[in-house]
């Protein structure tokens, strides 16, 4: 049976543990997605009615003094372990990143997450490269996001794609997922995945931006066409709370209103389908949560979001 799998959602306390910096970015700017006060683990768990699993990302910058303990987030996973799967916040520059790795995979963590601008640290760093190998070791999945607010504290060019075909070429086996497709660099991701098989991209943020969504596949469709099936390797992900999951479907599934009365080419409805309901979890070599054997929520929630195609705008 299909599931699916929201690969990006976060949720904290309190909005300072992203760090003063981005807090007060988040205040400043338009930046209301954050700081409802809706973002709790009470009010991800209802968002999760349109999917099946959501992986839940943990937060560590030393240099924005930010924390979203993996702690935190196990003890999330504990309270939904049919729904969630944690993801470890790791900063490769705080001295004990190695220890924490070790303990969150005691936790029962199933991947990390790494921020390289927001914690000053280009992605191939010494630093990061051994916790890279133990991830390979370990079959752990490395998660890489970028800010969707401009922090003034962060390193952009350390967020460039292309600086993780070292870390593809060094460790083959290693399962990479590069947040949002890497926007603004969304056809350095798309060489990336179209070289790499270890190598994957999910949507979250990019959703929100509908016309940049609606470009990037219709070029990985292109680019599939010449070599691999890169459009294998998108995996649906919300990137919550700055939109639902429902959302993010509804937005994927209206995609081609851009196209209507045009010659404009049109991204196939089942591709956009077989995106939504990847089987995440097989291709990242994560285990099903405890008790899931399959999707055991129906899709009646994307079955009706499939009829709408008028939703192109932020809501």
């Amino acid at each position: 049976p299909s599931m699916i799998v929201d690969a990006n959602t976060r949720t904290w306390s309190s909005p300072m543990q992203l760090g003063k910096s981005a807090a007060a970015v988040i205040r400043r700017a338009n930046g209301e997605h954050w700081l409802r006060a809706d973002h709790g683990p009470d009010a991800l768990s209802d968002q999760l009615g349109c999917i099946d699993v959501a992986l839940i990302h943990g937060f560590r910058s030393r240099m924005l003094d930010a924390h979203i303990p993996n702690q935190y987030i196990a003890e999330l996973v504990s309270r939904h372990p049919e729904r969630l799967i944690g993801i470890a916040g790791i900063d490769p520059l705080v001295p004990d990143s190695t220890d924490e790795l070790t303990k969150s995979l005691e936790m029962g963590l199933a991947g990390i997450s790494i921020s390289p601008s927001m914690q000053g640290l280009h992605p191939t760093h010494s630093s990061a490269m051994k916790i890279y190998e133990t991830c390979s070791d370990k079959g752990m999945p490395v998660f890489v996001s970028r800010p969707e607010i401009g922090i003034p504290e962060s390193v952009l060019e350390f967020d460039r794609p292309l600086a993780w075909d070292e870390v593809a070429r060094n460790f083959p086996d290693l399962k990479i997922i590069l947040g949002g497709v890497g926007f603004p660099w969304v056809d350095e991701t798309l060489l990336l995945l179209q070289k790499h098989n270890n190598v994957y991209a999910d949507l979250s943020f990019l959703t929100r931006n509908p016309w940049a969504t609606w470009n990037t596949l219709l070029n990985a469709q292109a680019l599939g066409e010449s070599t691999t099936n890169i459009m294998d390797r998108l995996l649906f992900a919300s990137g919550w709370p700055a939109q639902s999951p429902s959302h993010a479907i509804e937005r994927l599934y209206s995609l081609n209103s851009f196209a209507q009365g045009s010659n404009l080419p049109t991204v196939p409805r089942a591709t956009i389908r077989s995106i939504i309901e990847r089987d995440t979890l097989t291709a990242l070599g994560i285990e099903l949560p405890p008790g899931r054997t399959g999707a055991d929520t129906t899709l009646k929630a994307a079955l009706t979001l499939d009829t709408s195609v008028n939703q192109t705008s932020n809501s």
